[in-house]
């Protein structure tokens, strides 16, 4: 996984990072506001010891670095706390004193350093001038010889003892900051973490990789479109419009020369669009001038009808039992040349209705009817009766919901079209989510109509396609009495 990879995980899941800096910050500053300010006093002592010469002076100096490593123990003992707890009763036991005592020696030197942390300012400071008194008797007791000859050890106090005037701790930038950096680090881990696990089709580059098959359209999501899923009215100028009518291009030239006229519109799951994507491709082929027939195959839950507008009681179920003819019960829709096949009454068993020899005849007379045949088909995953009817057709398009079929459901409904040698066109990514620089560049080219300017330019483009739709229509309406006989 290479560093654009990343980012792009990280920019796609952007609010897990915006969540955990935000924890991470709240709760740096949540410790801060608890933690109750901590002074530091400090002393620091010189150790030194009588010597004659420069060689006997280089020798004591040596034995003094080692011995102040032994004070450095001593500042911390059993013996020297409880002398300070006798000397300075502030409300601390032995105990609590070594826990407040640290030390720290520098290196080729004999200055030995003692530090008292401690939550009162006051008491810090007469623990240290209480521990620097009692540490020079200790010491001058431990090191004098007992013939009462002089101690060969000196030590003295050279700073302090002093006690700082604000708090060490806590440090409220400083925690801050590194509350900041954590969570921006933990939660830019998370969200990699997040997409690596991710197992929902997210981008059209995994959709052609899983299906094998090239994408026609990336169809984007609006909020409008639940209550007007149509492409007609004031949404032909939308976004979605657009993309639908890229997808009528590309679905046109996916092969120049063996080009679909039947086309099976299918899903792997329920609720991806499929129904929609079908009665708005049809619309477009429509608008572009092609005889269109649209069927619904979609025999268990058909939608077609309702979305629509028509009257779904009567259709391609009837058809198929015999029961009327197709020219009767085929319906027009708008004043384009699109006629709709609903389907009908529900069936006991629409997977054999629909692989009937009834529906492959039905099929070869609709091809003939129209320029292209659209069919809305069941979900690949949930029952057969997509399968059987792509097998009839000339291909399918696969409509794949972003962000809600996984990649592996997404495989299965195209192994299911391989496995039965079905055409699969391509693939369109529907729901998608549009850059805001991509919707600014479609809203600034795209045409708006207003005024008297517009109705006259309405009206020219009325009366000179009115002729040749009409003629469209006469042509398709044949066509369809062709069929009642």
């Amino acid at each position: 996984m290479d560093v654009r990879t990343c980012l792009r995980l990280i920019r796609r899941h952007w609010w897990i990072v915006l969540v955990t800096l935000m924890v991470a910050v709240g709760s740096a500053a949540l410790i801060t506001v608890r933690t109750p300010p901590r002074y530091v006093a400090s002393v620091t002592f010189f150790v030194t010891t009588p010597s004659q010469g420069v060689t006997d002076a280089y020798q004591g100096g040596l034995f003094l670095q080692q011995r102040v490593k032994s004070y450095a123990d001593l500042l911390r003992s059993d013996r020297l706390a409880q002398s300070v707890v006798a000397e300075t009763p502030v409300g601390l036991t032995a105990d609590d004193v070594q826990r407040r005592v640290s030390t720290s020696t520098e290196t080729g030197t004999v200055l030995l350093r003692a530090t008292v942390t401690d939550t009162d300012q006051t008491r810090a400071m007469k623990v240290t001038e209480t521990l620097a008194a009692k540490f020079v008797e200790l010491v001058q007791k431990v090191e004098t010889p007992a013939e009462g000859r002089a101690a060969p050890i000196k030590i003295e106090v050279v700073s302090g003892p002093r006690v700082s005037s604000s708090p060490v701790s806590p440090q409220p930038t400083r925690n801050l900051v590194v509350g900041g950096l954590v969570g921006l680090l933990l939660g830019a881990a998370l969200a990699v973490l997040r997409g690596l696990l991710d197992v929902r089709m997210r981008d059209a580059a995994g959709l052609q990789r899983v299906t094998g098959s090239p994408l026609l359209g990336e169809i984007p999501f609006e909020a409008g479109a639940k209550a007007a899923p149509l492409i007609v009215g004031d949404a032909a100028t939308s976004g979605r419009a657009e993309a639908v009518r890229k997808l009528r291009t590309n679905l046109r030239f996916v092969d120049v020369h063996e080009p679909a006229r039947v086309i099976a519109v299918t899903s792997a799951l329920q609720g991806e669009g499929k129904t929609t994507m079908s009665c708005n491709l049809a619309i477009a082929l429509a608008e572009a001038g092609w005889r269109v027939l649209l069927v619904d195959a979609d025999l268990r839950r058909p939608k077609v009808a309702d979305y629509l507008g028509l009257d779904g009681g009567v259709g391609l179920t009837d058809v198929l039992v015999g029961d009327v003819q197709v020219g009767d019960v085929v319906q027009r829709w708008g004043d384009k040349s699109l006629l709709v096949l609903p389907s009908g009454s529900a069936p006991p068993n629409p997977s054999e209705l629909l692989g009937s020899k009834a529906m492959a005849d039905l099929l070869l007379a609709l091809r003939e009817s129209a320029d292209i045949v659209v069919i809305d088909t069941a979900p690949l995953l949930a029952v057969t009766d997509g399968v059987v009817v792509a097998v009839q057709a000339d291909g399918a398009l696969l409509v794949t919901q972003q962000g809600r079929t996984s990649r592996s459901q997404v495989a299965a409904a195209a192994q299911s079209l391989h496995a039965v040698s079905v055409r699969l066109l391509g693939c369109v990514l529907n729901m998608t989510k549009v850059a805001k620089a991509d919707a600014y560049q479609y809203e600034a080219y795209r045409i708006t109509s207003t005024g008297a300017h517009s109705a006259a330019g309405k009206a020219s483009t009325a009366r000179r396609t009115e002729s040749n739709e009409a003629e469209r229509v006469t042509d398709h309406t044949q066509e369809l009495t062709r069929l009642r006989r």
